[in-house]
């Protein structure tokens, strides 16, 4: 992985290069609107609240940390009725934040920072390993609590209508690990969410486990024993299986004692150990199979479902892990070129004797950020995926995409200077219809220097409104929507991550 002087860098002017660096400068300010000017006319049945967690605070002082990944939380929160959104953003007080804040710099290791600056400092911080909670990744519920989520084992907390920080929501010390994954599945099925933790040690375990949504009751339901742990943003869920994917992005878990790296910068690109995915039975844990396949890197998995004697597991696919270098902070607010895309993959995992895997590329339309119809299709056979894609070569994400699954078949919403986010999907209530409802997704105007939120027609991509907000929204990864009936937005499946 990439190297580096400096673990801290002197912070930077964030809007010099392209356009797109404006989505990387810091928003040190809270807001709270009740009514945003909206152009066009909402659904009358969009009538809830859009959450989302975003790093929003690079620069403190003199300080700028290294990583995309590793600025500091702050929650964003539409709410719609009646036609009129509401907006509100609020930081996220973690321990990482309060302590930034109190000290006036960054003090806890993340993702590709290292805050250790001193030599005396960076021999203790060998003893001392602090897993940051800037849980500035995604949303969800565990157990009817609202979460914002990072890879520790240390979810935060909070009120979904003040978004007012309450603490952690701890993994429970039975379920063991340091790092898990900011993607949670939920399986209405069985009224869980699914999740995972790697546990170092001389002998590594992944550990699969269950949060029950009513009880809260935390349990391991699977778990491998692994030499050289790799990087697992997320995984993958069927209505019968668990699937692991392994990226040949490994580490050798001392790292972490000698090298006094930041996270990632431990992890080492082995394509010659090829893909490996290992499936669990989600009743009883039994590991029903391990297949490798042809090395490649993924953040996100875009569904799984069983057919036939096959287990279809898709996600999306970079040829390696170079796009994590791509995303380092000063390299995005110089406005260098990038590829942040990936293709949607498909691998075809026989469940009976046979361990060839097929794979076959469903769309050669460049993609990240993937949602579906979570509600109706997560685990089962579907037909389209929407994400945020590149219109441009060597642009940020600049355009929403729609692709089938079963064709190819894409279609794609493009504006100058226009750089979307992830497009939520929104289901009508009123139709049983796949993709019928709308996409939502905070997009930042280069051109006007600030931000709105659009909502698109899923089917179409035709916009059907876009609503102002008051300031640019610095680029963000994941957020979920929750309709406003009591009994419902406490649940998590309406539009949990992929």
């Amino acid at each position: 992985m990439q190297t580096s002087k400096s673990e801290l860098r002197q912070a930077t002017d964030p809007t010099s290069g392209n356009s797109f660096a404006l989505g990387f400068k810091s928003l040190d300010h809270e807001v709270s609107v009740p009514q945003l000017p909206v152009q066009g006319k909402f659904p009358p049945w969009l009538t809830g609240t859009l959450l989302r967690v975003a790093p929003c605070k690079y620069d403190l002082g003199r300080q700028t940390v290294n990583h995309w990944f590793d600025g500091l939380a702050m929650l964003h929160k539409f709410s719609f009725a009646q036609g009129y959104v509401s907006y509100a953003n609020r930081f996220l007080h973690s321990d990482a934040f309060q302590e930034a804040t109190k000290t006036g710099g960054f003090t806890m290791r993340g993702f590709a920072t290292d805050p250790c600056g001193t030599l005396f400092q960076r021999v203790l911080s060998k003893f001392t390993t602090r897993w940051t909670d800037n849980s500035n990744v995604n949303v969800s519920y565990f157990a009817r609590q609202a979460v914002a989520l990072t890879e520790t084992r240390m979810p935060v907390r909070f009120d979904p209508d003040t978004l007012e920080t309450l603490g952690h929501a701890p993994i429970l010390p039975d379920v063991k690990g340091v790092v898990t994954i900011a993607h949670p599945h939920y399986d209405r099925d069985r009224d869980c969410l699914y999740s995972y933790l790697l546990d170092f040690g001389m002998k590594s375990r992944y550990r699969l486990f269950s949060i029950d949504n009513t009880s809260g009751a935390q349990k391991v339901v699977a778990e491998l024993k692994i030499d050289r742990p790799a990087y697992m943003h997320s995984f993958g869920m069927s209505s019968r299986y668990l699937v692991l994917v392994e990226f040949p992005l490994v580490v050798h878990p001392l790292s972490f004692i000698f090298r006094c790296q930041p996270f990632i910068r431990n992890y080492r690109w082995r394509p010659e150990r090829g893909l490996r995915f290992h499936v669990f039975e989600k009743e009883g844990g039994r590991r029903v199979k391990t297949v490798e396949a042809e090395s490649v890197f993924a953040f996100h998995h875009v569904n799984a479902y069983e057919k036939g004697d096959e287990l279809i597991v898709d996600f999306v696919a970079h040829h390696d892990a170079g796009i994590i270098d791509q995303l380092y902070l000063a390299r995005l607010r110089a406005g260098e070129p990038i590829d942040p895309g990936g293709r949607p993959m498909r691998y075809r995992i026989p469940l009976g004797a046979s361990s060839h895997v097929r794979r076959e590329v469903l769309s050669d339309t460049r993609m990240e950020l993937p949602r579906i119809d979570y509600g109706r299709t997560a685990g089962r056979c579907y037909r389209t995926v929407w994400g945020a894609g590149t219109h441009r070569p060597g642009n940020f994400i600049d355009s929403i995409v729609k692709v089938n699954v079963e064709n190819g078949q894409t279609l794609k919403w493009w504006e100058e200077d226009a750089y979307p986010g992830e497009p939520v999907f929104v289901a009508d209530p009123n139709s049983q219809n796949e993709d019928t409802g709308v996409l939502v997704s905070v997009v930042l105007d280069a051109r006007r220097n600030r931000s709105f939120l659009l909502v698109l027609d899923a089917t179409s991509l035709v916009e059907v409104a876009r609503a102002e907000c008051p300031h640019p929204i610095p680029f963000g990864f994941h957020g979920n929507y929750y309709p406003a009936a009591a009994n419902e937005c406490r649940l998590p499946g309406t539009g949990a991550p992929g």
